[in-house]
């Protein structure tokens, strides 16, 4: 009946199915996630927890929601988790707000290092309430500055030390982390939104077995699921009716009551039912080659990337996302190299690079991983046409004959790979 709208989601599967994503944060979900979010559980409202709720109706519900909890806690070695939020940014916020007073210092990386807007970027909201301080990478290795987290810990005495981030390749010393944390009695929270999958398909340390309290992320990404938020932690079983004092054993109990009725209302029951199934498909055997591919579809594709003399911040990657300095590279801004990568079908985002000398809206970086393409198929051999399509479009951007031939030619590729979900 809507024809506006169904011609445009038509002419979004068409965009999807003739371009390849690059974006690390992107995926795709299977034909069963998405047919659980397009379920009848959109239409019942479900305030409170299983066996807590403040609706009637929920004999269904209540269960759908435990075997989400119970799977999310299977899959992440994790005592508690709440399937709730509705984003990564709401966990993080409903965390803050559990463990934390306004006023009260956060330790977490810098936005221009590879960190998250909710780890204190002074325009969210977060930093309105929370005294956030941050730390950064080296400058040389591109890796976390550990003596400055300890200096910094040790001088601020964080309610938090946050360790998390958006456009960072490399794997966190968590082991390390926990230990200037403990020394300075911090909660332990890791925002682990980018790498949930690698951890959930064992490719990637989990923060919670080094001694971290409490650990965020979100649904999709390369988790592979809908688009929504998850925490999880460790300590006794929550009592969300009851009020607990600020305790690490009573963290769950604080979460659970920070997200109802803390932070927000009515959970997305749809959305919970489909975070089930993803988390039941991420504990299939196969799970584990997807998450291995994608790290080595990175690794190859940066490496590729490094023949063609492109500067990657950290020289490289260990997960599944690359940062390259477009401006030290080619001498282009990210939002030029982002545009001209658009204009062939690969799809990327502009991204900054720590102490980057250019605006945010036009930064030195750009972002690019392989949770999609790996998720269509794509194998450590195409890497190495993709890398010259970046590298060809880059120098071809101000000829529209060349842009407009190698756009037929990601397409034609880009074809040969489904999508998923059977569109």
């Amino acid at each position: 009946m809507d024809k506006d709208i169904f011609d445009l989601i038509k002419a979004e599967t068409d965009r999807q199915l003739d371009s390849l994503e690059l974006i690390p944060s992107e995926n795709y979900v299977s034909r069963e996630v998405m047919e659980a979010m397009g379920s009848v559980l959109n239409d019942k409202y479900c305030e409170g927890y299983p066996g807590q709720r403040y609706y009637g109706g929920q004999e269904n519900t209540d269960q759908i929601e435990a075997i989400a909890i119970e799977r999310a806690k299977q899959l992440f070695n994790a005592d508690h988790a709440n399937v709730q939020p509705h984003s990564g940014a709401q966990a993080n916020m409903a965390v803050y707000h559990a463990w934390c007073q306004p006023g009260d210092t956060i330790l977490g990386m810098d936005l221009s290092a590879g960190g998250h807007l909710t780890h204190g970027a002074p325009v969210t909201q977060a930093a309105n309430f929370y005294n956030f301080v941050n730390y950064g990478v080296d400058a040389e290795t591109g890796e976390i500055n550990y003596d400055e987290v300890e200096r910094l810990a040790a001088e601020h005495k964080p309610k938090i030390l946050l360790v998390g981030y958006s456009a960072y390749s490399r794997i966190p010393d968590f082991k390390r982390l926990a230990e200037i944390g403990n020394k300075h009695g911090c909660l332990l929270m890791a925002d682990m939104a980018h790498v949930a999958g690698l951890i959930a398909g064992g490719v990637h340390p989990n923060p919670l077995d080094f001694g971290f309290h409490v650990m965020t992320t979100t649904t999709h990404k390369t988790l592979r699921g809908p688009r929504g938020g998850l925490i999880l932690s460790k300590g006794v079983v929550s009592n969300p009716l009851k009020k607990p004092t600020k305790t690490l054993e009573n963290i769950p109990t604080l979460i659970d009551r920070s997200v109802f009725p803390g932070t927000q209302g009515g959970p997305l029951m749809h959305i919970i039912a489909a975070k089930a199934v993803a988390f039941y498909e991420a504990l299939q055997p196969g799970f584990h080659d997807y998450a291995m591919a994608v790290i080595n579809n990175a690794q190859s594709l940066a490496r590729e990337l490094l023949i063609r003399d492109f500067k990657l911040i950290s020289g490289g990657t260990s997960n599944h996302l690359i940062l390259i300095d477009m401006m030290s590279s080619r001498g282009v801004d990210g939002l030029i190299a982002q545009n001209t990568l658009e204009k062939i079908g690969l799809i990327a985002n502009k991204n900054t690079i720590y102490n980057d000398p250019l605006p945010a809206t036009k930064p030195s970086g750009l972002r690019i991983g392989t949770p999609a393409i790996t998720t269509r198929g794509l194998g450590p051999n195409d890497m190495a046409q993709i890398a010259r399509w970046i590298d060809e479009a880059i120098a071809a951007r101000d000829d529209d004959k060349k842009l407009s031939n190698l756009k037929i030619e990601v397409s034609k590729f880009a074809r040969k790979f489904p999508l998923p979900s059977g569109q």
